[in-house]
């Protein structure tokens, strides 16, 4: 192959690749800004509603740039993270047996907004070492089709690649059954020997930030409906 044919090979890889990338991150950019007018709408609905029951719960939404936003209701805040890079589905996945992925290899390449879990307090009270839980990562290609990875509910009501579109509608789905699925997931005790000892910087740690390094299932194993992602 030629210095020239070698050139005009790159450029058709640049074109094809790099054009289709681009395609993909700024449709994700514009699902996230999406996104986050639901997440606006969801708080305010939730805090009319909730009305004046107990003036101690706290809700509120936060845009955090670009590509973060956050809500806390209650004592949990959800983190929705855009990646600002686009991927390519692994070619064991099984979406590669659809004629949607073998028709047009595109399809396949996608943008990624990750979905955490924190206690409000780990943030509120700068605990550094606090642990957060990614609860679903939602998957969205240059054609608005989108699928999610998670945990429980998350994992299966929206698996279906090839036929689901992503709109508002879907959107404000998968805020409401993030949301339930956070509810329901509740912190537990450690169990007494992940406790039992302290080193003097985790007693200064104590005092300063009122707390030692928590998250919801600190010192616990994932049962069968916290299966990987």
């Amino acid at each position: 192959m030629s210095t020239a044919e070698q050139r005009d090979l790159i450029l058709e890889k640049i074109r094809e690749k790099s054009v289709l990338k681009q395609d993909v991150f700024y449709n994700t950019i514009a699902q996230f800004t999406n996104l986050k007018a639901v997440l606006a709408a969801c708080i305010d609905d939730i805090r009319k509603r909730f009305g004046t029951t107990d003036p101690r719960v706290e809700f509120y939404y936060k845009d955090k740039g670009d590509f973060q936003a956050e809500m806390k209701v209650g004592g949990d805040v959800i983190i929705f993270h855009m990646n600002t890079n686009v991927f390519q589905f692994d070619r064991s996945h099984s979406l590669w047996r659809s004629s949607y992925l073998k028709d047009s290899d595109q399809n396949s390449y996608v943008g990624i907004i990750n979905i955490y879990n924190f206690l409000a307090d780990s943030l509120k009270y700068q605990r550094s070492g606090d642990i957060g839980y990614l609860i679903a990562r939602l998957f969205v290609n240059r054609e608005n089709h989108f699928l999610i990875q998670g945990k429980r509910q998350l994992g299966y009501l929206y698996n279906d690649f090839i036929n689901s579109k992503l709109d508002n509608d879907a959107l404000t789905s998968i805020v409401n059954t993030a949301l339930l699925y956070t509810l329901d997931f509740d912190m537990y005790t450690p169990p007494y020997e992940a406790v039992q000892e302290l080193t003097v910087q985790d007693i200064q740690t104590l005092q300063e930030h009122t707390g030692l390094h928590v998250g919801k299932r600190l010192g616990f194993r994932f049962g069968l409906d916290e299966s990987q992602l």
